[in-house]
């Protein structure tokens, strides 16, 4: 009876635990022309955010940012999933490291002020 209970206990509050982690916000930026095709990335503070990377163009590309402790090469055509940890409100910089002029922002702002998703 007493390993019953405790099983019980144990399973409730694993239960309880994994309702509360949240899946991470997605956020999108596509490489078109060398450069990328939205210049701010608008996201929610303290949320862990899933940012795919599409690249359309032939040759790679690459999403770097030192702010954020990245980098990836994104191959022709083909699109590559970023984590990124919970932010603090602020602005974060990301480059294509194959073309330093193809710059652009993570914002990130207060987690009920923020859109995550393509911004201008």
């Amino acid at each position: 009876m007493h390993l019953r209970l405790s099983s019980l206990i144990l399973f409730g509050a694993l239960a309880i635990s994994t309702a509360v982690v949240a899946a991470p916000s997605t956020a999108q930026l596509t490489i078109k022309d060398r450069v990328f095709t939205t210049t701010e990335l608008t996201v929610p503070a303290n949320t862990k955010i899933k940012l795919l990377v599409t690249n359309e163009d032939l040759i790679p590309a690459e999403f770097e940012s030192y702010d954020l402790s990245r980098e990836v090469v994104i191959p022709g055509h083909s699109t590559v999933t970023v984590y990124l940890d919970a932010l603090a409100p602020g602005r974060y910089n990301f480059f294509n490291d194959f073309n330093h002029a193809a710059q652009g922002w993570v914002v990130v702002g207060a987690p009920d002020q923020a859109k995550t998703g393509n911004q201008d």
